[in-house]
């Protein structure tokens, strides 16, 4: 993460998932608890995309972003709360489907647009059926992406 993040002006955060859906929704709940400690900070701008992250492309391009950090939910065949840092060209190897468009279209539409430079944060997901919420093995994860982002605030 560090090295991506060299040279960061401006960072965008944009949570993806379905909150519905157990642990899909670990994007919007990390984009919740991030909103609230980067309350008030002009460097660090947080987006919950929900299952329609193509909807603030718009926003996201009016910030002006140096670098974009996507958050979801990512079947990779590990245990769960498995964390990696997926660069764009790995999107295509990984089962990331409960999004009306492919997060790959969503990254090349962004390259294009805003010129920012773009990570996926993925968690292995336990369950992503109805379920009463995310998982425990994710929520420990969940901690520990928010606390990394944090930690780049200081």
């Amino acid at each position: 993460m560090n090295q991506f993040l060299k040279n960061h002006e401006k960072i965008a955060i944009l949570g993806i998932g379905n909150e519905l859906k157990g642990d899909d929704g670990l994007g919007p709940f990390i984009a919740k608890k991030l909103s609230n400690l980067f309350q008030n900070n002009q460097k660090f701008f947080v987006f919950d995309g929900g299952t329609v992250p193509e909807n603030y492309t718009s926003s996201i391009r009016k910030i002006n972003p140096t670098h974009i950090i996507l958050i979801d939910a990512v079947e990779m065949g590990k245990e769960p709360g498995y964390i990696r840092l997926i660069d764009k060209e790995e999107i295509a190897n990984y089962n990331i489907s409960t999004h009306a468009m492919p997060i790959s279209f969503l990254i090349k539409y962004m390259e294009t647009t805003i010129g920012s430079k773009i990570i996926l944060v993925g968690i292995q997901p336990k369950s992503m059926q109805l379920t009463e919420g995310i998982t425990k093995e994710v929520e420990t994860s969940i901690e520990i992406v928010i606390n990394a982002l944090f930690k780049l605030n200081s």
